[in-house]
């Protein structure tokens, strides 16, 4: 006797689920814990700034990001790659900055609005002079296009550019780890430090300088994401030695005396040794190496206490796994959201009182958001969601900011 329809595809959504890897969540965890902190320093002046951790060590979220999306990108595009299909991979990676593209032109345009309307209704011209928009308003007719060709950024709308240069660079980089990943990182340091010394990067077009996150230096954390993935893949192993764990945290606590008491004062006698400043500085466009040895200090750390591996895995239904698998609506989203804080704040002369509450509820919105979104994927699916066994690498979650000494 055939079995009835219903137990039939009961009985195959069952032995999908049991033939099907629980997803390993702890990569959505940090994105979702990244999403946060930098929501909560993109709005500057409030109390829930100070707590973040931008004010405990070099690195900040910029780093985390970056070191992310490598290990995402290595997990996505890593185990199906193969050199005669480079130019399906290139298209796929093209692809996707496209989509960061557009999406930091929503974020860009959006603030534009955003601290036009405010300086309007409210009579606060000063809001104008806020984040680099004035620039753009006294020339817009060279200002629009300098937008659109990524040679002119708004203040904290910065992030996206950088990513989707990063994501044109990843078929190279698939191709050269192909070859002998010592290939992928000798190359991508070499890069790095070229750019460092000789200050080679995108220039801006409408003010002096260059784009605030150099896409040739940070592509070596990338890089790192990327190939400390798929080394992981294939089955090996990250070092692990008592002295090196032993550096590691050495470092972060140096890095965590240093910011914390303000000893900014001790880099006079780094730079007096005579070395570029991309070794000896704190620049965060250039990625100095400070900085990126405390990000790699932290992630050694993480990777290697066990008890932080466990506490970062959480169910596919925790607020923080939906949060960070819908990492990329919800970045807009808070983007747009933290500018309207910045633009309330602002009239509200930075009120001790508004600040905070607005925070607490533009994550709120945020966490809805996600959870509208999940929803929504959940109804149109018509298949299991497609999961990953590979056990991540985790990696510290640092808060975004882009003021400070040496261009923190």
């Amino acid at each position: 006797m055939a079995a009835a329809p219903g137990r039939t595809v009961s009985a195959t959504r069952s032995s999908v689920a049991s033939a099907t890897p629980k997803r390993d969540t702890r990569l959505d965890v940090l994105r979702g814990l990244a999403l946060i902190t930098i929501f909560i320093n993109h709005v500057p002046g409030q109390i829930f700034e100070h707590l973040t951790t931008k004010n405990f060590g070099f690195s900040d979220a910029a780093e985390a990001f970056v070191l992310i999306s490598g290990i995402a990108v290595g997990l996505a595009y890593g185990s199906r790659f193969q050199p005669k299909a480079w130019l399906q991979t290139a298209a796929k990676a093209a692809k996707r900055a496209f989509t960061l593209y557009l999406a930091h032109m929503i974020t860009t345009f959006m603030t534009l609005a955003l601290f036009l309307t405010g300086a309007w209704i409210y009579h606060r011209p000063g809001l104008l002079c806020e984040i680099n928009i004035l620039a753009v308003l006294t020339n817009p007719q060279a200002g629009v296009p300098s937008l659109l060709l990524l040679g002119h950024q708004i203040g904290y709308n910065n992030i996206l550019p950088m990513y989707g240069a990063l994501m044109l660079t990843v078929p190279i980089i698939l191709l050269l780890n192909a070859v002998s990943p010592l290939l992928a990182l000798a190359v991508s340091g070499t890069v790095w430090f070229l750019a460092g010394v000789f200050e080679i990067a995108p220039h801006n077009m409408l003010i002096e300088g260059y784009w605030f996150l150099n896409p040739l230096s940070w592509q070596l954390l990338f890089t790192i994401g990327i190939v400390g993935m798929m080394h992981v893949r294939r089955g090996g192993k990250l070092p692990q030695h008592p002295i090196l764990f032993a550096l590691a945290a050495a470092y972060v606590a140096l890095s965590f005396a240093w910011v914390v008491g303000q000893l900014w004062g001790f880099g006079n006698a780094l730079a007096s040794l005579g070395l570029p400043p991309v070794l000896t500085g704190f620049d965060k466009t250039f990625l100095s190496l400070p900085r990126l040895l405390h990000t790699l200090a932290l992630a050694y750390l993480v990777i290697n206490i066990p008890a932080i591996s466990s506490m970062l895995r959480r169910p596919t239904d925790h607020p923080l796994s939906i949060l960070g698998r819908h990492s990329l609506n919800i970045f807009v989203a808070g983007t747009i959201l933290a500018m309207v804080g910045q633009v309330i704040l602002y009239i509200n002369n930075h009120d001790q009182v508004v600040g905070p509450v607005f925070v607490v509820v533009g994550l709120t919105a945020q966490f809805a958001y996600a959870y509208y979104l999940e929803r929504k994927r959940q109804a149109s699916s018509t298949t299991e969601p497609r999961s990953s066994s590979v056990s991540m690498i985790p990696v510290p979650v640092r808060a975004d900011h882009q003021r400070g000494p040496g261009r923190r």
